[in-house]
């Protein structure tokens, strides 16, 4: 055992940090390639849309959750089409949490009728001259009376061309979900671009935590060599038992495969983004995976600087997983 064998332990970080450097800057080209399109999970959108004489408003917004969940209020002669609109919703998002409000106005003279029920009339009529007759009271029966009665007098809603209502209405959702795309188009363009920032961060990071790990080794052979010679004062220091204890301490310490895997969820993480679309879970799912490598890292450095340097990753990690958390 030699000297050159430590130096090709010690050369190995080099080689992955050429690896990398070429892995990243393949990256980097490709997000050139076309535009990023992230959506937000957090958006609004409204439209009001008049029909002749009827009116539509649809407001929507919404909030970040782990799938699509919608929350509709509408008028009672719309819950017809909530089926519909739920499957016209669908096209527009994947997740999130959606409440959907909708006003529905008929200015038309035909959108109602009273309908009077004779029948009904004439049985609570027979009922009270008959408990005026048992209980010997004055039979002071009006029609007003009458009238309050319930089911006597009842307003009925008209029917509707399903067909011309539902047509009105999916404009108005339609226009109001166009809209509310657009503003989480506009937010998810925000995070994108703060989350690039963030990881060319982290890009930094990692260069200073792989370009300090075979300082650390040297240094460590070095105050092993000076405590040896104290100890022996000054005696010929055994190469050979020296190699095997820094050889055991550069195992120990090694933190090249964890170095590999953070630039390559980096390099995804740059990767998906640009891809855009629904990528909320696998950038979620990166994240936590960059945490763990980190905390593996802080685990096996024995050194201050690079203690600082892995928290600091950490930090700047958990800072894009409360930002992912946005993304649909």
């Amino acid at each position: 055992m030699n000297w050159l064998f430590l130096d090709d332990i010690v050369a190995v970080n080099y080689n992955y940090y050429a690896f990398s450097w070429v892995y990243y800057a393949q990256m980097a080209k490709n997000d050139q390639r076309g535009k990023v399109m992230i959506k937000s999970m957090t958006g609004f959108g409204r439209c009001e849309v008049t029909e002749g004489e009827r009116k539509y408003t649809v407001e929507m917004k919404s909030v970040n959750h782990r799938y699509l969940e919608m929350n509709i209020k509408m008028p009672k002669v719309l819950n017809f089409f909530e089926s519909s609109i739920r499957s016209e919703l669908k096209k527009y998002m994947e997740r999130g949490k959606v409440d959907l409000f909708i006003t529905y106005e008929d200015f038309s003279q035909e959108s109602g009728s009273l309908k009077y029920n004779s029948a009904l009339a004439a049985e609570y009529l027979q009922y009270f001259r008959q408990m005026a007759k048992e209980f010997d009271i004055e039979d002071d029966i009006r029609v007003s009376t009458l009238a309050r009665c319930p089911e006597v007098l009842v307003m009925e809603e008209n029917k509707f061309d399903e067909e011309e209502l539902w047509k009105g209405l999916q404009k108005a959702v339609d226009g109001a979900a166009e809209q509310f795309v657009k503003s989480r188009i506009t937010e998810g363009e925000n995070l994108t671009a703060d989350l690039l920032s963030k990881l060319d961060g982290m890009l930094e990071i990692v260069d200073f935590i792989e370009e300090r790990a075979p300082q650390i080794i040297s240094e460590y052979r070095e105050k092993l060599t000076a405590k040896v010679r104290d100890l022996l004062d000054d005696k010929q220091v055994d190469e050979a038992r020296l190699l095997t204890e820094v050889t055991i301490f550069a195992d120990k310490v090694c933190i090249d495969e964890e170095i590999v895997r953070l630039r390559s969820h980096i390099g995804s993480c740059r990767e998906t983004l640009k891809a855009g679309g629904s990528c909320g879970r696998k950038l979620d799912f990166l994240a936590q995976e960059m945490n763990r490598e980190s905390n593996t890292i802080l685990s096996k450095t024995t050194d201050i600087e690079t203690s600082n340097r892995a928290i600091e990753l950490k930090n700047t990690i958990e800072k894009v997983r409360e930002q992912i958390q946005n993304i649909e």
